[in-house]
């Protein structure tokens, strides 16, 4: 389970530490930074998939992301004595984004490129990134680390030199290090590719979810929703049906869901109360449909080591709420949830669940905060010096 999360020259999140527990719930006014702490774990975990680069290109590449503001504010500035201001660097620019675990933590940085004739001298590089044991960095603790293009791997205590020439877009979690002189990074890497990420299901009459599909066996739902079908049979057949049974009749009393299959073509469909036909995806309303989706998600029977829900309400009627509330607490039992939400109701639903850790963001001078948080009370965070 991750114990905390931190983010530091991202867009808004300057310099940000966030405690997590098994069950969390993101929360704040409109343009607090809710979105962009989203964003900052979609292009933690794209860093195992050897794509954090492409990432940030999509998103404008990184000086269009980095932080605006100026590189410290001093406390005159906080209290309106001293206007805000830019003063000369003391620290190169840098994008960090990382975690710690029970188990593992794990941290990249990137900054602005070498200057060269490259037609992609406008890309990011990968200056530093460490792997190390336990919940936050030590110098004891680091397990593998790289400057630049050199990777290092520390065996019983000897530190060997395991690849030289990395290339500066390639993260050590993919590219040039053997599995077998570091296990510990294998081991990290296929845990952080087992994260999943929902965000905003299409629920128009084109919704992919819509149209009946080929079926596979499916233990986890895809992030467009296509094979919801496929993905509620294989919670049928291998899975939870309880559950997925009692999650319908929560939402909808009275209801059930099925799958027809013809030609090897699956086909969602639901029984209401008071209809004499069950009605096909392709006829339910936008919010059911939704709400069918996050049922799927949530209920996989191949649960992930972190699921991350952002303003999973969007299109939902506020009387399922309470019952999508009581669905995200069940699926809490089975693997670590952060949930991204605006919604009063939901939060309130989720509030009430034992442990759950609810993560109020404010922004001051532009900067994203935890409100109410206590620099002594967060979570031990170290960044590894470049």
């Amino acid at each position: 389970m991750l114990s905390c999360i931190a983010v530091a020259g991202y867009r808004s999140l300057r310099e940000l530490v966030v405690p997590l527990a098994q069950l969390n719930v993101v929360t704040g006014a409109n343009g607090s930074g809710k979105s962009n702490l989203y964003r900052a774990l979609r292009l933690l975990a794209d860093a195992a998939q050897g794509r954090v680069v492409t990432s940030l290109a999509r998103e404008g590449g990184l000086e269009s992301v980095l932080w605006a503001g100026p590189e410290a504010i001093s406390k005159a500035m906080r209290r309106g004595d001293q206007p805000v201001q830019g003063t000369p660097r003391s620290k190169p620019v840098s994008l960090r984004f990382g975690f710690g675990s029970d188990e593992f933590g794990y941290a990249i940085d990137l900054g602005l490129p070498t200057p060269s004739l490259s037609a992609f001298s406008h890309d990011p590089e990968i200056k530093r990134e460490c792997l190390w044991n336990g919940p936050w960095m030590r110098p004891s603790g680091v397990l593998v680390e790289r400057h630049g293009g050199v990777v290092k791997v520390r065996t019983e205590g000897q530190w060997s030199v395991v690849a030289q020439h990395i290339a500066t877009f390639d993260s050590m979690m993919t590219h040039g290090v053997d599995p077998r002189l570091a296990p510990e990074m294998l081991l990290l890497r296929e845990q952080m590719r087992r994260w999943r990420f929902y965000d905003h299901f299409r629920s128009d009459q084109d919704a992919p979810a819509r149209i009946p599909q080929i079926g596979t066996h499916t233990p986890v739902l895809g992030h467009d929703g296509a094979d919801l079908a496929a993905a509620v049979q294989t919670i049928r057949e291998i899975g939870d049906t309880e559950a997925l049974d009692a999650a319908v009749e929560d939402a909808f009393p009275g209801a059930s869901v099925s799958v027809h299959g013809s030609a090897g073509r699956f086909e969602l469909r639901m029984r209401q109360h008071g209809l004499l036909r069950p009605l096909t995806a392709a006829e339910v309303s936008d919010g059911t449909l939704r709400y069918l989706l996050l049922i799927a998600a949530l209920l996989s029977p191949r649960p992930p080591g972190l699921l991350v829900l952002n303003e999973p309400e969007t299109s939902l009627h506020p009387d399922l709420l309470p019952a999508l509330g009581r669905l995200i607490v069940r699926s809490a039992n089975r693997a670590q949830v952060i949930v991204v939400s605006h919604s009063p109701r939901l939060i309130a639903a989720l509030r009430d669940a034992p442990g759950c850790n609810e993560l109020t963001l404010e922004k001051e001078l532009s900067e994203t905060r935890l409100a109410g948080a206590d620099d002594l009370e967060l979570p031990a965070w170290h960044w590894p010096a470049r």
